[in-house]
């Protein structure tokens, strides 16, 4: 068995009354982390126990924070440090701007089907919430509720709950499938199957709508204004939720149209930023900004809820090397028309295609690798 965890999401129900207790100590909490950031930015500790003696009895008598609060605030700026130096690697001293609050589990907060219990400045609230979605969360037998974060967006309060649960765990001797899923921009995904048939999903609505927003915040940036600064900001997270939107329904449809036990091949693009010198100026926002690692996160963590798995391989020549004679030239594609034409063999497809193909074969030959005999075949 193997552990997942996902995000629920969740709309609070408050009245005026109940958003001004709930801002008050979103805000309080907010000061507290930044009061805690300033002592380790200028000590260097990152110890629950040593910052505990120093920073205690401060949080609890300048922030009037009840015993939970002070020890998740301690919590919350040790892990942001720790993100910090683990992407960084150096000491950099984060800002917590935004009011926020972390809530621990049946200590600052508790859930049932019909009301939200937590902890605040002037003692405990009882809310009601949108609950649709978060019935079968409630079998804790399965699934187990970790440390959430309680946010405020727009006036209106999310509750942001980590859900851990166990699936059996996907074994390379179980695959009985093999999917290669090339990423691009006019195609946002192309795939190549074990029954040797082929998927497109075009990117033809995404890229005009990305123009759209482009050129949009380009009017907006000439403007210099504070509305349109707040434009560009509100536009930008607009963009953000709908291609993580897009994302989903793609990997979700990735997974359901394929049975238990695939095996999903995708390239790794890991280095996708450095390719922006090949790129022309005018192309690389495009490039660039293509929400790749997001599909790729997604496609993940549902794959294994599906017990299936997903492997990243090397991306290079797999638009350039036929998959009927393995010829490999560069000239064997033409970007400007998406057209394979092997120099060798004379075989034509989509270059997309072309790529799932490859990344199929390369399916293929890692269960070859990896000794698992009879479980697909090429064509």
């Amino acid at each position: 068995m193997e552990q997942i965890t996902v995000t629920a999401k969740i709309q609070i129900s408050a009245t005026d009354n109940d958003k001004i207790l709930l801002n008050e100590t979103m805000s309080v909490y907010r000061d507290a982390c930044n009061y805690v950031s300033d002592y380790v930015f200028r000590t260097h500790d990152l110890k629950q126990f040593s910052l505990n003696k120093a920073l205690y009895a401060a949080l609890r008598s300048q922030f009037n924070l009840k015993s939970q609060m002070a020890q998740s605030v301690l919590k919350t700026v040790i892990a942001r440090y720790k993100t910090i130096l683990e992407n960084q690697n150096e000491w950099i001293r984060p800002s917590f701007k935004k009011p926020q609050y972390d809530l621990v589990w049946n200590r600052d907060y508790s859930l049932t089907q019909s009301c939200f219990s937590v902890n605040t400045l002037k003692g405990r609230v009882r809310l009601p919430y949108f609950a649709k979605g978060m019935s079968k969360y409630f079998n804790h037998a399965v699934y187990k509720f970790g440390t959430a974060k309680l946010v405020n967006k727009h006036g209106k309060y999310y509750l942001h709950i980590p859900v851990t649960y166990d699936v059996e765990e996907s074994h390379i001797s179980d695959i009985c499938n093999i999917v290669g899923i090339d990423r691009g921009i006019n195609f946002v995904v192309a795939t190549y199957d074990s029954r040797h048939k082929s998927g497109f999903v075009s990117g033809k609505a995404v890229k005009q709508k990305r123009a759209n927003y482009s050129k949009l915040r380009k009017k907006l940036q000439m403007r210099q204004t504070p509305s349109s600064r707040r434009r560009l900001k509100a536009i930008g997270q607009r963009e953000n939720r709908w291609m993580q939107d897009i994302n989903h329904c793609v990997s979700k449809t990735l997974v359901e149209n394929n049975p238990k036990h695939t095996l999903f091949v995708l390239e790794d693009l890991s280095g996708i930023r450095s390719a922006t010198e090949r790129v022309r100026i005018k192309d690389r926002y495009v490039s660039v900004s293509w929400s790749f690692y997001d599909l790729e996160q997604k496609l993940m963590y549902k794959a294994k809820q599906n017990q299936s798995t997903v492997i990243k391989v090397n991306p290079a020549y797999t638009s350039q090397c036929c998959p009927i004679c393995g010829h490999t030239e560069k000239s064997n594609r033409n970007k400007k028309i998406h057209l394979f034409t092997c120099k060798n063999c004379g075989y034509k497809s989509n270059d997309d295609r072309i790529g799932a193909m490859n990344l199929y074969r390369m399916g293929i030959n890692y269960l070859a690798d990896n000794q698992v005999p009879g479980t697909v075949t090429a064509e």
